[in-house]
């Protein structure tokens, strides 16, 4: 799967691919509106790029002193409300290099 088909299915399928990665599952549920879904995918990721969905998570709820622990757990920089959108596809891309 490219990252193009990965974006096309967030924005058409009804849900997940089945063979995309436990990363991918929770940024596509995330796009869906299954928060807690997604956070329960997150958590469970024991690497940096679990912790930074987990902290893209946390924000999403508003939660951002949260999110900002699991940021800082992935060594990126925190992110505000109106930085949501970008940083969802900035993991995503992340996922694809």
């Amino acid at each position: 799967m490219t990252l193009e088909d990965f974006l096309n299915s967030v924005n058409s399928d009804e849900s997940a691919p089945e063979d995309i990665s436990p990363e991918l599952r929770a940024l596509w549920l995330t796009k869906a509106g299954q928060w807690d879904a997604a956070h329960d995918i997150a958590q469970d990721i024991p690497s940096k790029m679990g912790s930074w969905i987990h902290g893209l998570l946390h924000a999403i709820e508003g939660d951002f002193g949260n999110s900002a622990y699991w940021f800082h757990r992935a060594g990126e920089p925190t992110i505000t409300a109106t930085g949501i959108d970008d940083e969802w596809e900035r993991i995503a891309r992340a996922n694809f290099s």
